[in-house]
């Protein structure tokens, strides 16, 4: 039962933590949001690749015994290095959002994410890779990230940004859509109220919970071990060991946390990296 390490450059990796939460309730965790070098999907690979494995010795050092890169551009960037760099496993975002898009399409699949992530073809590559005949269209969609990071992934500007943003996809004719940055579904609501109900949405948080849930041998890694409900309705994870770690703007973090996973985050902590 060694923590499961959780890393991303701020707030967006949340929705892989709490999709890894619900699947594994009773295993620690320890998240680790780079926030004071947010975003990661404007910086060089070897500046990405750099910072992801200062945040993987951080969390080594904390004694996890698996480490999920929560990022995409992180991802994309850095998960060779990673691999090769710690002896226990590592679980990227993209191949499991791939793999899933894959077997959802039709044949044409768009992609939003970073610009980093964008540049980096990683979702083509993957995609192509598990069913060479799809069409991937991929496109960057920045002020995804700024938005999510401050909450406000359902106001009025989120929607406006997001019918420019995903205009051109709709164009094309996509039939799926990935969400390919961690960010992103925290805009999950707005997104899909501007693509409608006719295209299907791959959540790579969903996806990589789920290669999580697969690898982990601990016996409540079940959908059936799911922890029960309180009484006004929310699920109780009866845990407190759950670690949050942050390298800047940690009641700021706090706050966003509290609201998006609908719990109190108690163990938190400012760590530097650098």
């Amino acid at each position: 039962m060694n923590p499961i390490g959780i890393f991303d450059s701020g707030v967006g990796g949340l929705t892989v933590f709490r999709e890894i939460a619900r699947l594994l309730p009773h295993h620690p965790l320890i998240y680790l949001g780079d926030s004071a070098r947010v975003p990661y999907g404007t910086k060089s690979p070897a500046i990405v690749q750099r910072y992801s494995l200062e945040a993987a010795n951080h969390l080594v050092q904390r004694g996890i015994g698996m480490l999920v890169v929560a990022c995409n551009t992180a991802t994309s960037a850095a998960l060779p290095a990673l691999k090769k760099a710690l002896d226990i496993p590592v679980i990227g975002v993209i191949e499991p959002g791939a793999r899933a898009a894959a077997e959802r399409t039709k044949g044409r699949v768009g992609v939003i994410a970073t610009e980093g992530t964008v540049s980096s073809r990683a979702y083509t590559r993957a995609i192509h890779a598990i069913k060479p005949s799809v069409e991937v269209i991929e496109s960057a969609a920045p002020l995804f990230v700024p938005l999510a990071e401050e909450g406000w992934g359902n106001t009025h500007v989120a929607r406006e940004v997001a019918e420019i943003y995903l205009e051109p996809l709709l164009d094309a004719g996509i039939d799926t859509l990935v969400l390919g940055c961690t960010h992103y579904p925290i805009l999950r609501g707005t997104i899909e109220h501007v693509v409608g109900d006719q295209i299907a949405i791959v959540d790579s948080a969903e996806t990589t919970a789920e290669c999580v849930r697969e690898m982990c041998p601990s016996p409540v890694a079940s959908r059936h071990h799911l922890p029960a409900e309180r009484g006004d309705g929310r699920r109780s994870r009866g845990e407190g060991s759950h670690t949050f770690l942050v390298t800047d703007a940690a009641e700021r973090f706090r706050r966003i946390a509290s609201e998006f996973l609908e719990q109190e985050i108690e163990k938190l902590e400012l760590v530097s990296l650098s």
